[in-house]
């Protein structure tokens, strides 16, 4: 859902993210490129995947009050157009995507995480799931809706990671003064709500998106003010990566209300994408690998 974030409360939110070396980093450029969006077309981005049918394309959702529908999104900021999602896709608050494998081997499928709650209201959470279109005049006719709870009442969450070596899929919190991150185990229950799993606290406040690299090796968190890296050791499951260590910090140019990361579709590189709020216009930025 989006908020109105003034820069006073951000230097109050960089506060509660870990202390890292800004050399860390150093594996990605500094500087991004900078691609103009279409204007008018994509102003409340909440979560993006590259698209894997369609190279050079990224899908991207927005948030709530939206329609239904992804937008494809060009890497030179050109929106090829949109794809309506069946009943009864509905978006209560869209806050992330994912992209990977699901049930039918060999099929990658986009998740669309329906997990914002800025009132802590609602008693359960779902996650679609169908699989990529192959392109935009290959209408998506059926969605899978996974049902979720969690142990411990309402959260609002913005986060999500579907990981490609396990199908499962892990859900990070927004607003607690250290996050909590959650796991919903494949194979997904399709027909029942599921109670999630619980794997403890990350070191972070304020958490709006997450992103996973094709391979399941590199993983992103980002907040506000920040965007955190992981790389991954073998046979760790995600909550191993990003407890076993602070996340190193990464090149990030401030952005009005930041929600979108993801990794391109070679893992050579990151895009990043904001909600409008109140500037003119908005940019997609992308960060490759020296």
């Amino acid at each position: 859902m989006r908020t109105f974030v003034f820069i006073v409360v951000l230097a109050g939110l960089a506060a509660c993210d870990p202390q890292t070396n800004p050399v860390d980093g150093a594996q990605f450029v500094t500087e991004p490129k900078a691609i103009a969006i279409t204007p008018g077309q994509i102003d409340e981005a909440s979560g993006m995947v590259a698209s894997r049918s369609m190279p050079g394309n990224l899908w991207v959702q927005q948030d709530s009050g939206n329609p239904a529908d992804i937008a494809l999104l060009g890497e030179d900021g050109t929106v090829k157009g949109k794809m309506p999602l069946p009943s009864p896709v509905d978006n209560r608050d869209w806050e992330d995507m994912g992209i990977g494998p699901g049930p039918q081997d060999g099929t990658n499928y986009i998740y669309l995480a329906d997990t914002g709650d800025n009132n802590l209201q609602y008693p359960f959470y779902l996650i679609y799931r169908f699989p990529e279109p192959k392109s935009l005049t290959e209408p998506v006719t059926k969605a899978e809706r996974m049902f979720f709870n969690y142990p411990d009442g309402s959260h609002d969450a913005e986060a999500l990671i579907v990981d490609p070596k396990t199908k499962d899929i892990w859900i990070i919190t927004k607003r607690e003064q250290k996050v909590r991150l959650y796991r919903f185990p494949y194979p997904q229950n399709i027909n029942a709500v599921t109670t999630v799993q619980d794997y403890g606290e990350l070191p972070f406040s304020v958490v709006t998106g997450a992103a996973i690299s094709s391979d399941g090796n590199e993983i992103l968190v980002r907040t506000y003010t920040n965007i955190y890296y992981w790389k991954r050791q073998n046979n760790e499951i995600i909550a191993e990566t990003l407890q076993r260590r602070e996340g190193r910090s990464v090149p990030y140019r401030f952005e009005p209300q930041g929600e979108a990361v993801c990794f391109d579709k070679d893992n050579k590189g990151y895009f990043t994408l904001s909600e409008r709020n109140n500037a003119s216009s908005v940019s997609l930025y992308y960060y490759a690998k020296k």
